[in-house]
């Protein structure tokens, strides 16, 4: 597996050696201690989730306060989507920047989102199943979000605006100047 950096610390994109042939394919999506090598820092992952959705559905910007905010592992399963993480680590040289990557099935690329980021997705294929790991617990006490059409922000979700779908809550999350936040 290799590691490949991004403009912003601690985030990182994770690239599988695959191994395939005429009958298919088999690759390590994860091991902890070669994972945890990799990415220079050790992580309890506790919780998977799966989601499915299709075309132009938008789910995020989401995070979860501390003490209880997560590191997500995500990757995708079918389809393709365009995966976005913003920091929200106020101490951060790049706090209020985000990163973007395509994730999908053929190029089984995987984010590692860490703690102190928002995180979202857009579909971009006809339907995608997208699935990651978190460090910590799912707590809806906890859960806050930041628009995802936030002009600050200029995100390019690589789907014509028309064409993105988004949940009732998540069309009203403040944008990040309003957004609680304590990273």
């Amino acid at each position: 597996m290799e590691v490949i950096k991004t403009k912003i610390e601690d985030l990182c994109i994770l690239e599988p050696t695959v191994y395939g042939d005429e009958r298919g394919y088999f690759f390590e999506s994860y091991t902890k201690r070669v994972f945890d090598d990799l990415v220079e820092k050790e992580y309890n992952f506790v919780q998977d989730n799966e989601s499915r959705s299709s075309y132009g559905v938008l789910r995020g910007l989401h995070y979860q306060l501390a003490p209880y905010s997560q590191a997500k592992l995500v990757r995708v399963l079918q389809g393709r989507v365009y995966d976005v993480a913003v920091d929200l680590r106020k101490d951060s040289p790049t706090y209020g920047e985000w990163e973007g990557v395509e994730l999908s099935y053929e190029n089984k690329k995987q984010l590692l989102v860490p703690k102190g980021f928002a995180h979202g997705f857009c579909v971009l294929s006809e339907i995608a199943t997208f699935v990651y790991k978190c460090d910590e617990y799912y707590n809806p006490k906890v859960e806050r979000g930041i628009v995802y059409n936030d002009p600050t922000l200029d995100i390019d979700w690589k789907v014509k605006d028309e064409d993105i779908s988004v949940s009732d809550k998540d069309g009203v999350l403040p944008e990040l100047a309003d957004a609680e936040v304590n990273f």
